[in-house]
């Protein structure tokens, strides 16, 4: 069987800051990597991809997860593939990222800001495909997977 997947990618953002551009294609071809990767590049697939601005980001955070002002990045899985026939499309689901956020934190996190882009979107991607990072034993899987995923690219967290 040979499936298609579809990313979909936007920058919403209102006022994009230059110092910290958003390449679509190559944040929607590291999706595909990280779901081929996964084991899903003969399923028929779709995901979206979300760059925002902190407003509506604050926005999803409250909405969603009850915290306060905004985040680095969110998801919101819609199909599980492993509760999807084969032979039916899933709509995985959204990952909405915050460049400006992920600016500000990738000195500390991951070391530049592509590099925490990258690391945000694996993330964010991970967590629509059901891992979590609640418990230690679940965090330490999740980051196991990232590191997998980020060194193909070359991303080596400090």
């Amino acid at each position: 069987m040979s499936g298609s997947l579809r990313v979909v990618v936007d920058d919403e953002r209102d006022d994009p800051d230059p110092a910290h551009p958003v390449d679509v294609d190559r944040w929607g071809a590291l999706v595909g990597d990280v779901l081929a990767a996964e084991g899903l590049d003969g399923r028929d697939l779709e995901v979206h991809l979300h760059f925002v601005d902190e407003g509506p980001m604050a926005g999803l955070n409250a909405e969603h997860m009850g915290g306060d002002g905004p985040t680095d990045v969110l998801s919101f899985p819609i199909d599980h593939p492993a509760e999807v026939p084969d032979d039916v499309p899933a709509l995985l689901g959204d990952v909405v990222v915050c460049p400006s956020v992920a600016a500000r934190q990738a000195p500390g996190h991951a070391g530049d800001y592509p590099s925490e882009l990258a690391l945000l979107v694996v993330h964010g991607v991970l967590h629509l495909l059901g891992h979590d990072h609640a418990e230690p034993v679940e965090e330490a899987a999740m980051k196991a997977r990232e590191q997998e995923h980020l060194g193909r690219h070359g991303v080596v967290r400090p």
